[in-house]
């Protein structure tokens, strides 16, 4: 197989990098000459001590790897492909206990426990009070712009995926502030906009766990009606453990708070630059539009597996204890599976897109309710707000500077 062309020291987990752009015409080369290719990387630099790992950027290639955890393992190094240089092995370690971090059979137990909170039933049962939120939230931003200028993502897109959690988890209203400070700090001590260390990173995560492990303690002492109670105290059915809760509710404030909050911000961005399809989307609204958001954002660029033994991938030899990185922006645009993946198009069917994970035990938990919650907010926006544009001509988004998040901070938009 040959070499692709590439710039020198090219890394899809660069930082930098991402801050600027998804190296889709990267992801392309790769594709075609080496599916499964070698990212050399100084030893020590993403906390792992190692010299690299494989980068797999074939749609086929990133499905195998997700469904077959006997080969490639979450827990061994983790699902996030790149932490900081300084990063001890023992905090890389401890997020073991994130179920996203797991392997079956554990993976296997605590996930049959807290999919009892994203039953077809319960996602209807929250349906009606998003959709209400969803319009209150698009009114407000209406009403705070004044006719003129407005952030998207704090005043629109991070809103609802912030309150789907806590509408589901119980976390009162004035709570819920706190849920979205701890979860930017998390995600977010890679740019230094933010002037957030990774210890204030560390210690957020720590807040959050201790409050939602409170919460579960509250609940085992008084049970009540929720998902929190199903969770924690329903007697005989297998329970989560308060520390347990503490860890799920980490994983949501990330994977169900910031994906679906850069989800909504591509969304909006894609509709304003490809305008046929915000006339088609406010004309028809078709059901399909959600699933192509999610594709064209794929707000994770990629997670990690690591080799359990020496295998064969794409033609390339995988040792045991190798790090391998499944590039879903990538296989999101493999023009194998998508036809004309290059184009934003709302009707698009089928659309077997990765966003939501490429299948296997850590497919998305999440993903019916991140579909009504997309559906929910651009419906609003194109009830509310249908003539929205871009602040400036030139006005793009400015993106987060992170390791594995396709991220926006900031899309102006105006509202006349």
């Amino acid at each position: 197989m040959s070499c692709p062309v590439l710039p020198e020291g090219f890394d899809a987990t660069d930082p930098d990098l991402l801050q600027e752009r998804v190296p889709l015409p990267e992801f392309a080369r790769l594709r075609q000459t080496a599916p499964v290719w070698w990212c050399a990387q100084p030893r020590g630099i993403t906390g792992f001590d190692d010299e690299g790992y494989w980068a797999v950027t074939r749609h086929a290639d990133v499905k195998y790897v997700s469904t077959h955890p006997e080969l490639f393992s979450s827990t061994t190094n983790t699902a996030i492909i790149r932490f900081n240089a300084h990063v001890q092995r023992e905090q890389i370690e401890a997020q073991r206990l994130i179920m996203l971090n797991m392997d079956p059979p554990e993976h296997t137990r605590v996930r049959q426990i807290v999919q009892r909170g994203f039953t077809p039933r319960a996602i209807r049962g929250l349906e009606q009070a998003l959709r209400d939120r969803a319009r209150k939230i698009v009114e407000e931003a209406r009403a705070a712009s004044g006719g003129g200028s407005f952030d998207f993502v704090t005043q629109v897109a991070c809103e609802l995926p912030l309150q789907a959690i806590a509408e589901l988890i119980g976390v009162p209203q004035r709570d819920r502030a706190k849920i979205f400070d701890w979860s930017n700090k998390m995600v977010a001590y890679d740019d230094p906009e933010y002037a957030i260390t990774e210890e204030a990173g560390a210690n957020a995560a720590v807040e959050l766990i201790g409050y939602a492990m409170n919460l579960a303690a509250e609940r085992k002492e008084c049970p009540a009606k929720d998902i929190v109670t199903q969770l924690v105290a329903a007697e005989g059915e297998g329970n989560l453990r308060s520390d347990e809760f503490g860890f799920f509710v980490l994983l949501l404030a990330v994977a169900g708070n910031e994906t679906t909050r850069n989800a909504i911000s591509h969304g909006m961005h894609a509709f304003l630059t490809h305008p046929e399809q915000w006339q088609l989307y406010k004309a028809t609204r078709p059901s399909t539009a959600a699933e192509e958001i999610v594709r064209w954002a794929t707000p994770v660029v990629s997670f990690q597996r690591t080799a359990t033994r020496d295998t064969e991938l794409g033609g390339q030899k995988i040792k045991a204890g190798d790090r391998v990185g499944m590039f879903y922006s990538s296989a999101n645009h493999d023009p194998e599976v998508f036809r004309d993946p290059e184009v934003f198009d709302i009707t698009r069917d089928p659309n077997p897109h990765l966003g939501f994970g490429g299948g296997g035990p850590h497919f998305c938990l999440g993903k019916s309710l991140a579909v009504v919650e997309i559906d929910l907010i651009f419906n609003a926006l194109a009830d509310t707000l249908p003539d929205l544009r871009l602040a400036a001509e030139d006005a793009g988004p400015r993106r987060l500077r992170a390791a594995w998040l396709n991220g926006i901070k900031e899309l102006r938009v105006s509202a006349s």
